[in-house]
């Protein structure tokens, strides 16, 4: 009887995701992924808990246009208003404002209390006196903390140049006392509350403390500048709506009365500065006016004096209607070009003549010279008595419209000095929210940790499958040539039974350690079972009923397979021999509780005899030969030909012999055993034994001449994956009650 030769798949390079096997890898893996995802959700949760919340003072600033004196650029400007918005926003976050308010509020100088590692802030944010002066509860021993309640107040400090920046460590003391040290411990300063203490290089004046002995603060002096670009940084501005002339305000820091009394201070040192800046502009304009005003009255005075002179002496004080009309005209013109050269004479000191305004001033003043060039040409046909008289009337007139109109500009502008409020005002005053911190976003930190965690979860199964080098699936093996004869599932028993082998000694119980018999109905037996008659078949046309069994590598589980097996096919009638022939590591004695002193060493060197080396167990068609003493040559014993006529004495006493043997790749013994064995298997385990592996154990044995007739997939894990055609299922007798 011939058997049908098991196919062989052809191995084909797959290059595509297989997104079915993928899906079914973070299925298995779940409860890994599920672990470090709530690993990170439980870690966003504390942040969120845990975390120094963020406050935000805001405020809302009003900027109204421009009064007084209008400019001169608008006058002669056709391009509409442009929002002064974004000039005053600049001017808002301006050194000149923003350093001044961190002189006023002394804002160079940090002061932060010691926290308890983790809690200790959390502690300190959560405790709400209950008196003033009232501080929080604390440990025996670690009063060195602050744990609420704590204030200190530092109004002036002064340290070396070289320690700017450095943290310097100030300690209260008895008394209302306290001990400031340098960053290497050593103390610089001793003083009082209210007192300013000097002492080399050192100021510092503390104007408040509220803590108990011991407790301790770090004090950092930072320059006023860097002081002053850290907050303009953090000062936030923008308008509200285009050009509506609404600024918003605001400000972040971890202390929401501090950011308050900060924006307040920048607020109000702004408007201050606006209301000066203004009068600063209405003084200089009113400075210039007030030197032209002098000369157009001289200039009226002398015009008046020649009409009146050649009004005396021509003896006419009349002119006509027609020469009126003119003067009106030439008068009007005049007015204007004054008022025009007036604003040329400002515009020239805030404008080079190559800017567009000034231009535009310009070509104006042309077009109305123009038009006056016009009019002089018509009063030159007028009579020689009214062309003089026309002329010393226009100049009365112009210098008297020219003089009003600087009267009237320099009242104006005198008045607004005076009375300068500014063109921006405060709308809201600074505020924040104290129940509600803008950071951190406790949701949202939950929300983007648990994401977090379960891309990494993911990501970690994802890696560590594509880094897996054991085979998972049997077909894999198959691919290679090499029948599959039985998958055997992992039993969690058989866990528990290594556990108590592991601890042999002290165990002091009789229970056997095999799992067939101690579960004959775990699915781990059944697949022996099922094993058992695929053996049978397979050895029909072997040599003999000598079974060897090895491994690629240790740990694969042979001892467990050779063992069960051996105690199911006993089971089923046949007399089997179990020899353990590893004689370097073997402990098959312990599975089998047998004595390890009398085994097979001591018979292939002669020692004792066959029959002295065999041991019965529990079933009575299952007897063992263990590894005896262990030899310092078990290879030279393997080939000695007392092993060779051991095997024909043994496989004519028994129905089916099984060998266990060292791993091939390991040691030679498993192919010196092989070469007397008629059938050969190979055990290899689930997600330890990589193809590369198994391939180079199948090459070895053949290299010695052994075929191996099939694999043993020994450990197959229960996974949302199918075996394939090597799944099993309960099947299993139930008794009624």
């Amino acid at each position: 009887m011939t058997t049908m030769p098991r196919p062989i798949y052809e191995t084909k390079e797959e290059k595509d995701i297989d997104l079915a096997h993928l899906f079914a890898t973070f299925v298995n893996n779940r409860g890994l992924i599920l672990g470090i995802t709530g690993f990170f959700a439980a870690l966003g949760i504390a942040y969120a808990l845990l975390a120094t919340p963020v406050y935000m003072a805001t405020a809302m600033i009003q900027i109204e246009p421009k009064n007084g004196l209008p400019s001169l650029t608008d006058v002669v400007s056709s391009n509409p208003p442009v929002s002064p918005a974004q000039t005053e926003i600049a001017l808002l976050k301006s050194r000149s404002v923003v350093g001044q308010a961190v002189d006023n509020l002394n804002l160079d100088i940090i002061i932060k209390p010691h926290h308890f590692p983790i809690i200790g802030g959390f502690m300190a944010r959560r405790f709400e006196p209950s008196e003033e002066g009232e501080l929080g509860w604390y440990p025996a021993g670690f009063d060195t903390y602050a744990w609420g309640g704590e204030v200190l107040e530092i109004t002036d400090l002064i340290v070396p140049e070289t320690l700017y920046g450095e943290e310097l460590t100030l300690e209260a003391a008895e008394g209302n006392a306290f001990i400031l040290r340098d960053p290497s411990g050593e103390v610089v300063l001793q003083g009082s509350v209210g007192d300013t203490v000097t002492s080399d290089a050192f100021t510092i004046t503390v104007t408040e403390l509220n803590a108990r002995p011991g407790t301790t603060f770090t004090v950092i002096k930072n320059r006023t500048y860097n002081t002053t670009e850290s907050y303009q940084e953090r000062l936030a501005a923008g308008e509200r709506g285009k050009q509506s002339g609404i600024v918003n305000v605001t400000l972040e820091d971890t202390d929401p009365q501090k950011a308050v009394r900060v924006l307040e201070e920048v607020a109000q040192l702004y408007v201050e500065q606006n209301v000066a800046r203004n009068a600063a502009e209405a003084t200089q304009s009113l400075e210039f006016l007030s030197k032209q005003v002098p000369e157009v009255r001289k200039q009226l005075e002398r015009a008046q004096t020649a009409l009146n002179k050649y009004q005396t002496g021509a003896s006419s004080v009349d002119i006509s209607a027609e020469t009126q009309s003119v003067l009106d005209r030439i008068v009007d013109l005049e007015k204007q070009i004054s008022e025009l050269n007036l604003q040329r004479s400002e515009m020239e000191r805030r404008f080079t003549r190559q800017h567009p305004n000034f231009q535009a001033l310009m070509n104006q003043i042309g077009l109305l010279e123009q038009k006056k060039a016009e009019l002089e040409a018509q009063i030159k046909t007028l009579p020689s008595t009214q062309q003089e008289l026309l002329r010393l009337n226009r100049d009365v007139e112009v210098a008297t419209e020219t003089y009003s109109m600087l009267l009237n500009k320099t009242q104006e502008l005198d008045i607004i000095r005076a009375g300068t409020v500014g063109n921006v005002r405060i709308i809201d005053h600074a505020a924040a929210d104290l129940d509600d911190p803008v950071k951190p976003n406790k949701p949202l930190v939950v929300i983007v940790a648990t994401l977090l965690g379960g891309l990494i979860a993911v990501l970690f199964v994802y890696v560590r499958e594509a880094l897996k080098r054991g085979v998972e699936n049997p077909e894999d093996i198959e691919r290679q040539g090499i029948p599959v004869y039985a998958a055997i599932p992992f039993s969690e028993k058989q866990g528990q039974l290594e556990k108590r082998l592991a601890n042999f000694k002290r165990d002091k119980s009789s229970a056997s350690y095999l799992l067939s018999v101690n579960d004959p109905a775990d699915l781990a037996t059944e697949a022996m079972r099922s094993l058992r008659t695929s053996l049978h078949f397979a050895m029909i046309e072997a040599k003999n009923n000598v079974l060897m069994i090895t491994g690629p590598s240790p740990g694969v589980g042979k001892s467990f397979v050779t063992s069960n097996l051996a105690v199911v096919t006993a089971q089923s009638g046949k007399k089997v021999l179990l020899i353990d022939a590893d004689m370097r590591k073997g402990y098959l004695h312990k599975v089998m509780r047998c004595q390890s002193d009398k085994g097979l060493s001591d018979i292939l060197s002669g020692r004792i005899t066959l029959f002295d080396a065999i041991q019965k167990t529990q079933l009575n068609n299952l007897h063992v030969v263990t590894h005896g003493q262990l030899p310092p040559n078990p290879s030279e014993l393997l080939m000695h030909e007392n092993f060779a006529r051991f095997v024909k004495e043994v496989g004519a006493m028994y129905d089916l012999v099984i060998f266990d043997t060292p791993p091939i790749l390991a040691v030679t013994d498993a192919a010196l055993v092989g070469s007397q064995a008629g059938t050969t298997l190979m055990v290899t385990r689930y997600g330890l034994n990589g193809i590369k592996e198994i391939e180079a154990a199948k090459r070895r044995l053949e290299q010695n001449g052994l075929l191996v007739k099939g694999v043993i997939f020994n450990a197959v894990e229960r996974k949302a994956s199918a075996y394939g055609e090597y799944g099993y299922y309960q099947y299993e007798y139930q008794t009624t009650k």
